[in-house]
Order: C-alpha cells, then structure tokens, then sequence
C-alpha cells in the first residue's frame, strides 16, 4: 500500500513539472533551423507570416490553395475541415493553447504545408508564420 502511495506522488510530482513549451521556445528552435538554411536569416517578420497565410499556392491540393481555405482570413475564428470538423482558431490572443508542443506543430505544418504549398515548408516560413500568429 505504501508503495502505491509512493506512486502516486511521484507520479504528481513529475506530471506537475512537465511544462508545456512556449511559443518562444517554438520560435527560437525554428531560427536555429533558419540560420542553418541561409546564411542570410535576419529574424522572422510578421508581415512575411501574414502573406505566407493569405497566398494562394498552385502547388498544393486544389481544394487547399490557401491557409485561408479552411483556417478562415480572420486567424482569431474558428476554422473548418473540408470535412466539415470545426478547426481551433490560429491565433495566439484568442487561443493560447495553440502552440505548446514543437512535436504537434511541426505536425501540423508537415500535413499543411503539404496540402497547401505542394512541400514542406521551411524553417524561416514556419517562423514568420508563427510570428505572425503570435501577433494575431
């Protein structure tokens, strides 16, 4: 029994130490990335998100030309699926639970990017796109 008391503590204990990762944290892994693709990364621009997300792409599926397809060109509303599955709004002021784990993000981006570009984005897209996102 004592054991299992044990357990259960520790269990709290470490679950109650596990933080989320900030969107900081995010940002600063993606710059690292960014320095490594060009020589010349300068930091992340919001305004370069902003076009990132409002784009219309060939490159992609048809049905997903733009970020806006499904995500809305309001990033503070919520979004839908073609499928019709009701979509989290993007920006940070209004859901704060958005970006937490650099593993889910980059999961999303990975299956977005895809659908939307035609390839993967990369590091300084994510970045501006993320900044732009923190500032929406």
């Amino acid at each position: 029994m004592k054991s299992l008391i044990w357990i259960g503590i520790t269990t709290a204990l470490l679950a109650s130490t596990v933080k989320a990762e900030s969107i900081d944290s995010i940002l600063s892994h993606y710059a690292e990335s960014a320095q490594t693709e060009t020589s010349s990364f300068g930091g992340f621009d919001a305004g370069r998100g902003k076009a990132l997300y409002f784009k219309e792409f060939t490159g992609g599926k048809k049905d997903t030309p733009s970020c806006t397809s499904c995500h809305t060109k309001n990033p503070a509303q919520s979004g839908e699926t073609r499928a019709g599955k009701s979509i989290d709004p993007m920006a940070l002021s209004v859901n704060a639970k958005r970006y937490q784990s650099l593993k889910k993000t980059e999961k999303w981006f990975r299956r977005n990017c895809k659908s939307v570009l035609g390839r993967e984005c990369t590091a300084v897209e994510k970045g501006d796109f993320l900044t732009f996102m923190k500032n929406s």
